[in-house]
């Protein structure tokens, strides 16, 4: 599975960002996909997962209620929306996907790595 993100880029503390990440050479419903980042200095973290279906999303606390993860399975595609964007969430984004069921949190777990989009939020 080929993952690709984009939709990064430098918006003001508040603006919103919607990443995209449109996988290719699998059943892209056959996966669990989740979003993570990573700042200099920092370890990798994960932002938020989604099931196969959608029906289950998981959030890191400190992107609830402001985050969204959703997906297309028709388009292979999975999102997220970003709203009231704070400049500690500036990082790397990658998009990621697993074959094992459930929402998984620990990068281990995930077996396919988009490149990673950049995300800077200014005061």
């Amino acid at each position: 599975v080929q993952l690709q993100a984009s939709g990064g880029g430098s918006v003001q503390a508040g603006g919103s960002l919607r990443l995209s990440c449109r996988a290719s050479g699998g059943i892209f419903s056959n996966y669990v996909m989740g979003w993570f980042r990573q700042a200099p200095g920092k370890e990798r973290e994960i932002v938020g997962a989604i099931t196969w279906t959608g029906v289950n999303t998981y959030y890191v606390d400190s992107v609830e209620g402001r985050f969204t993860i959703s997906r297309d399975n028709a388009k292979n595609t999975v999102y997220l929306q970003m709203n009231s964007l704070k400049p500690e969430d500036t990082a790397v984004y990658y998009c990621a996907a697993t074959s094992r069921a459930g929402i998984r949190t620990m990068s281990r777990e995930y077996e396919y790595w988009g490149q990673g989009t950049q995300v800077t939020v200014s005061s």
